[in-house]
């Protein structure tokens, strides 16, 4: 069995990306004033059913100025899940409000949606919802909650390109969504983010913050608000113009895969497998995540260090808000349990499942995990 390495994702630039990068290149509009900047907004906006979208440097800066334009006050609350990623509980702190967690279902690993309305108190704000690996929230129970309370919600669809709940597109949902760009998306500009909403006044808002608050030219460098600067580059709108093309492909590729690995890994009795379909949505496969059971006698970074050895790069999973050092020395989550996001946190890891991987690679990673795992 050969040794060559795998990396555990890899994007798919042999689209339009080099034709529209020359385009850039040869009009001489690299920055953010450029074209496809627009044209990038205008069609993500349209493919999840939004009115108006802002493109930003990243996903979580993204978040970053849908917190910031909530305008939260201190001692104000938001509910979001535990097992996610420290760029959701970030925003809320630096927007001066409280994160407040949920624990997560161990079928879906997403927020358990059952948790939420038992966290809602008088100064919860808002749910920041999170679509976890490739499979959405259950939005229907949230959706009603948000209703009943007077809350916002936020939803993060960063790993949700091209995804539905019943039919209708992630990042559709609530007063604003987020998406990621990064490298290891379905749809990737390197670095990059984009911002959605249907609020005329608030997408103004949110295009100000971005671009340092500047004003009408005439006063342009007078400043009644400090913004940042959080421009998407008109190179990088590029290759998302170019790689949006092709979501459709992208999505039946990555289900493809998720279908090939569950084949393959279905009697490795050491593992729990994702789930590949819930009453509302067929799993994408964002990554293809695994856990290990309860009788294996090692955890997820022991293995994956055996796999390095062996050329397989794997990612461990999110490591849960309520135990991230940084947030505990802030005096968050004193005395909070999530003990599911606990244990997969501890014993789930991710194995390439990038756009790259091909049928070849998926047999050669499984055979490499079968050399370790019964």
């Amino acid at each position: 069995m050969s040794n060559s390495f795998i990396p555990v994702s890899a994007p798919l630039l042999d689209g339009n990306e080099k034709k529209y990068l020359l385009e850039c290149i040869h009009s001489g509009w690299i920055s953010s004033e450029g074209p496809f900047v627009q044209r990038l907004e205008e069609a993500w906006a349209d493919r999840v059913g939004r009115k108006f979208g802002i493109c930003v440097s990243n996903g979580s800066v993204a978040l970053d100025l849908a917190m910031k334009a909530l305008n939260l006050s201190p001692g104000d609350e938001v509910i979001l899940p535990t097992f996610t990623i420290i760029s959701c509980a970030a925003a809320i702190v630096r927007a001066g409000a409280a994160p407040v967690v949920v624990d997560c279902n161990p079928a879906t690993w997403n927020i358990d949606v059952n948790q939420v309305a038992e966290r809602i108190t008088p100064r919860t704000r808002a749910i920041m919802v999170v679509h976890v690996y490739g499979l959405p929230v259950d939005m229907a129970p949230i959706l009603d909650l948000a209703d009943h309370h007077g809350l916002k919600i936020i939803e993060d669809a960063a790993e949700a390109h091209g995804q539905t709940y019943r039919g209708q597109p992630c990042g559709s949902f609530g007063d604003i969504s987020t998406f990621s760009f990064y490298a290891n998306k379905l749809i990737t500009t390197g670095e990059g983010g984009m911002i959605l909403t249907n609020d005329p006044a608030l997408a103004d808002r949110l295009r100000s913050m971005r671009n340092l608050c500047f004003q009408k030219e005439a006063k342009r460098y007078v400043h009644e608000e400090l913004g940042w600067n959080f421009r998407m580059s008109n190179v990088q709108a590029a290759l998302g113009v170019a790689q949006l093309e092709r979501l459709e492909e992208f999505v039946v590729k990555k289900r493809e895969l998720g279908r090939r690995y569950t084949e393959l890994l279905r009697n490795v009795v050491d593992l729990q497998l994702p789930v590949s379909s819930t009453p509302y949505a067929d799993n994408i496969y964002w990554v293809y995540g695994v856990v290990l059971k309860d009788h294996v006698p090692f955890t997820a970074n022991e293995i994956m260090a055996r796999l390095a050895c062996l050329g397989v790069e794997t990612r461990p999973f999110f490591w849960p808000m309520h135990e991230q050092p940084v947030l505990r020395k802030l005096r968050f989550f004193d005395n909070i349990s999530c003990p599911v996001a606990e244990r997969i946190a501890r014993r789930g890891f991710y194995i390439p499942s990038g756009l790259g991987v091909n049928e070849a690679t998926v047999r050669e990673v499984v055979a490499r995990i079968r050399t370790l795992l019964h």
